[in-house]
């Protein structure tokens, strides 16, 4: 059995039972003939993109949206492990921000977001002639609070990943197996995720909260999120590295980043980086 350790996470997974999901992954792509894959960059997009072009070869192509959303170190990141592993890559712009009913950021927002992506992944089917899309959803997602869910649907994107059963942590064991040099990429999710619904989203917002976060990258933290709440920010940051964050000394450093950015009040979140957590308003 093997132990996959992750951000202070084990599980026991079975070897034999992870490569039979993925064959079955590969064998429910293989014919699928020509498809784009919506790559975020992130370890379960960037998996479906590997496998996607390990069962079609160049007859897949991933495309990532060229958001405000999407941190421009994550484009780069998305850019670089596409050319890693060798599988065919572009950028599409996107323009969810002229949509009122994606800015006002009610909780269908993400419903809004993957709507235009799948808007515009269907132009580019449509021009070259690829029969289908499919996009990185795995099984633990299911259970989640994600609208995005929904447009998939509407717009008949197919979710190999679910279809296969895999869960985020049989993915990072196979991306790890296959050499994939994402494989324990901390979680991510778009900018715009980090506002509280019923705070309009704009770009400038979006670019505040970017800083920060590229701030606390370099500081050495890996799992965090930059929460905004008007004048104040609430930072999450996961559990196992909180302690690092706890002294005077970073107390001083965070102040001193997040004060120029407009911010009059910084505060640590003591429960520490948990997904979705402005999600609990919606309970």
């Amino acid at each position: 059995m093997a132990t996959l350790v992750h951000l202070g996470e084990a599980k026991q997974l079975d070897p034999a039972l992870l490569q039979a999901k993925q064959e079955k992954l590969l064998d429910s792509l293989r014919p699928l003939g020509r498809v784009i894959v919506a790559y975020s960059g992130g370890t379960d997009s960037a998996y479906l993109a590997w496998a996607a072009q390990q069962a079609l070869g160049n007859a897949a192509l991933a495309i990532t949206a060229d958001s405000p959303s999407i941190p421009e170190s994550h484009k780069r990141d998305a850019a670089e492990y596409a050319r890693q592993c060798g599988f065919r890559h572009e950028f599409i712009p996107t323009f969810e921000f002229d949509n009122p009913d994606y800015a006002k950021n009610d909780p269908d927002r993400c419903f809004h977001c993957k709507d235009e992506l799948f808007d515009r992944l269907e132009q580019v089917a449509a021009e070259r002639g690829i029969e289908h899309i499919v996009y990185g959803v795995n099984q633990d997602d299911l259970g989640d609070y994600r609208p995005g869910q929904k447009a998939a649907k509407i717009h008949q994107v197919k979710a190999p990943l679910v279809e296969a059963g895999l869960s985020k942590a049989e993915i990072r064991e196979l991306s790890r197996v296959a050499g994939l040099p994402f494989w324990d990429r901390p979680a991510a999710a778009c900018l715009s995720s980090r506002i509280p619904y019923g705070t309009p989203v704009d770009v400038r917002t979006i670019k505040t909260i970017e800083a920060g976060e590229e701030a606390l990258k370099e500081l050495g933290f890996r799992q965090f999120r930059v929460r905004f709440h008007g004048e104040l920010v609430r930072i999450e940051i996961a559990r196992e590295e909180l302690e690092q964050a706890l002294s005077l000394e970073m107390a001083g450093r965070l102040t001193a980043i997040f004060k120029p950015l407009g911010f009059h009040y910084v505060t640590l979140d003591l429960e520490g980086y948990r997904q979705g957590s402005l999600n609990a308003v919606l309970g």
